[in-house]
């Protein structure tokens, strides 16, 4: 049976509906008012063969802000409910993913403890993509390590170009992500000596 969820969440700042099925094939139906987040969203879900629908808009002639933040937090809610029990699933994944010049890591642990590192320093090539501050993709990334109870690394080892190195993030979080919620056919139960993630 596919694992699937639906997450609705609508505040004064954003309104978000958001559907993901952990065992699908890379399908994605993208519009959240901002294009390079739609871009990203879509890379992730396609090289994650996860299926990804998002409807969202928010506040962004304020800033992008509380758009990014809240698909973040939805997205984590949606793997976490997806997800359920966790049985048989890997429960860890990584991906080294190059883009051009840029080459990031990213592990990725669905132990039910959040923490996020994100070690993602731009160069000299500035800080926004279009009118994109970059720092909140961290923010993001920190939402769904949140809500999902995911233990989360980003490591930007290089790269120049600011796009490559946040496309080579969310290839990356799209790959590890499938790996960790796979089931592995020797797995009995939850992969863990606690009985419990």
């Amino acid at each position: 049976m596919p694992r699937k969820a639906k997450i609705a969440r609508k505040t004064k700042e954003t309104d978000i509906k958001l559907s993901i099925n952990l065992d699908g094939n890379g399908n994605y139906k993208v519009n959240t008012s901002a294009p390079f987040l739609d871009h990203m969203l879509s890379l992730m879900s396609k090289h994650g063969h996860i299926d990804l629908e998002v409807q969202a808009k928010g506040d962004i002639d304020i800033d992008y802000h509380h758009l990014i933040e809240d698909i973040g937090i939805v997205l984590g809610e949606a793997i976490k409910k997806a997800l359920g029990k966790k049985l048989g699933i890997r429960r860890y994944g990584e991906a080294l993913t190059p883009m051009d010049e840029t080459l990031v890591q990213l592990a990725l642990d669905l132990s039910g403890r959040p923490y996020l590192v994100y070690n993602v320093k731009p160069g000299k090539g500035g800080r926004r993509i279009k009118d994109i501050d970059i720092s909140l993709f961290e923010d993001f990334f920190r939402s769904i390590s949140n809500t999902a109870g995911m233990n989360l690394h980003i490591n930007l080892a290089y790269g120049r170009d600011l796009h490559h190195i946040i496309e080579a993030v969310f290839k990356g979080f799209g790959r590890a992500l499938r790996s960790a919620v796979e089931i592995h056919g020797k797995s009995k139960g939850v992969p863990s000596t606690k009985g419990t993630l």
